[in-house]
């Protein structure tokens, strides 16, 4: 899950607690600067009314986008200025923190050029941690006490309900379940408890064409429409290759939005989302940019059925839960009962949480969706780490990053491959409403991290930035 809200343009959430600084940067006594200042006082204050009032008086652009920004407020806990970069009398650009997540972010704010310095615009894009502010690491006792203090807090601030699975050489090191499975029945969360994981089953997918790429069944370099041969957009078909749809380089488009929610019970094959979404033409040039496809993977999905002669659920029961021995892992219909799978649960307008039943897609698909335990995740990270389910060169290949994204990583096939303190890391994270995940594998001082919540993002996402920002060196 990767929403622009309103007031910022990030692909990832990185979590954990804010460092300390010993000297507060100075704000410039510009216009600017008061509006950054109003702004930060405002929003930073928890009240939606004072944060409304603010909006009404310097900052009228954004009163309708209150309800997307309240949200975010609430996934931030506000921010703290770190460092100002550029100042001009109507334009501030500032490093800030938000102060829930240890997230670090450019602000830029622009004013009008006459008085009353009506605020323009302001944009937050998250930047990866400054070195000078990245908190130093811990020993692996240190970090696994400070983990426990950290998820007590989350969970009885109610922040966190989930699992967490931390490893080391394959074996666990600290294991614990935090918060209600079932709120309604009073069920606590288990490390056997199956969580929803949204987009981490893209992961899956992405092995599984390089499982076939290996086998000389697909050509990475080949277009699409060489294995979809009917596909409706002949643009699309013959101009976006598979690598292109691995690393979201394909300019396919996403599918979640209000034609989503409308249709989204209808929508119970891959083939289904290709009749609603085929014909529609590219949103950019193939390999110009980078953009989040949840659709690119809908369509490798399709081409993973087309070669196999597999559906894609059965393919990947096969040939990757199997051998990896994930036997708590699937993608069954949401109106199936499985048995010890979490009810998700998401904050609705008034702050309440509420199950996420509503917004729940037919089935998961090779985009995203299913659900998983952190024990899965980690003979999963086992199996691909000792080239179970690819060898090593192939491996390398699905893991080693290749576009930057706009958050400060790098994209490589279905995973992320990212720097937390300078320690590499790669895995994929997942989230929408009442469901969050996230999986970091990090071979040079062989830990692996997974978090699984059923709660909004960021929940998982803050644990799992919280230890790989601290991870010890070998």
């Amino acid at each position: 899950m990767q929403k622009v809200l309103s007031l910022l343009v990030v692909l990832a959430l990185a979590t954990g607690v804010a460092p300390p600084t010993s000297v507060a940067p100075r704000i410039p006594d510009t216009p600017a600067g008061h509006a950054l200042v109003g702004w930060l006082q405002a929003f930073d204050s928890g009240d939606r009314a004072t944060f409304l009032a603010f909006l009404k008086s310097r900052y009228p652009s954004a009163i309708n986008r209150l309800d997307d920004d309240w949200q975010f407020r609430q996934m931030t806990g506000g921010f703290v200025v770190r460092a100002i970069v550029t100042s001009a009398p109507t334009q501030v650009v500032a490093t800030v923190e938000d102060l829930l997540n240890e997230q670090f972010a450019t602000m830029t704010v622009l004013t009008q050029s006459k008085a009353p310095y009506v605020i323009e615009r302001i944009d937050l894009r998250a930047i990866a941690t400054p070195a000078e502010l990245a908190p130093p690491p811990m020993s692996q006792s240190e970090l696994i006490a400070a983990l426990g203090s950290k998820l007590d807090s989350e969970t009885a601030a109610d922040r966190f309900s989930g699992a967490v699975l931390v490893a080391r050489d394959g074996q666990p090191v600290f294991a614990r379940a935090y918060g209600l499975a079932d709120r309604e029945h009073n069920v606590p969360n288990a490390l056997e408890t199956r969580f929803r994981m949204g987009s981490m089953n893209k992961m899956f997918t992405a092995v599984s064409i390089l499982q076939l790429a290996k086998a000389g069944k697909i050509n990475l370099d080949a277009p699409l429409g060489t294995y979809l041969t009917d596909y409706p957009n002949k643009d699309v078909a013959a101009q976006v290759t598979i690598a292109e749809l691995l690393d979201h380089t394909g300019g396919t488009g996403d599918i979640f939005g209000p034609d989503f929610d409308a249709h989204r019970l209808e929508l119970r094959t891959l083939q289904d989302y290709e009749k609603r979404y085929g014909s529609r033409a590219l949103a950019f040039t193939p390999g110009s940019k980078w953009e989040y496809s949840n659709y690119g993977f809908v369509l490798l999905g399709l081409v993973i059925e087309k070669v196999s002669g597999q559906t894609y659920y059965d393919y990947v029961r096969e040939h990757i839960y199997a051998p990896a021995g994930m036997t708590s892992t699937a993608s069954e219909p949401e109106n199936e009962a499985v048995p010890g799978r979490s009810t998700g649960y998401m904050l609705d307008p008034n702050g309440k949480l509420v199950p996420n039943t509503e917004t729940l897609p037919y089935r998961g698909t090779s985009a995203g969706g299913g659900y998983t335990t952190v024990g899965d995740l980690l003979k999963f990270a086992n199996a691909l780490q000792q080239n179970e389910l690819l060898d090593a060169r192939y491996t390398q290949l699905l893991t080693t990053g290749k576009v930057d994204t706009p958050a400060g990583g790098r994209y490589a096939y279905g995973f992320e491959d990212q720097q937390f303190n300078g320690l590499r890391c790669f895995g994929h994270g997942g989230g929408a409403p009442g469901m969050n995940g996230d999986l970091e594998i990090c071979p040079a001082d062989g830990y692996v991290v997974a978090v699984l919540a059923n709660m909004d993002p960021p929940a998982a996402t803050r644990i799992a930035n919280f230890l790989t920002a601290r991870l010890p060196a070998r």
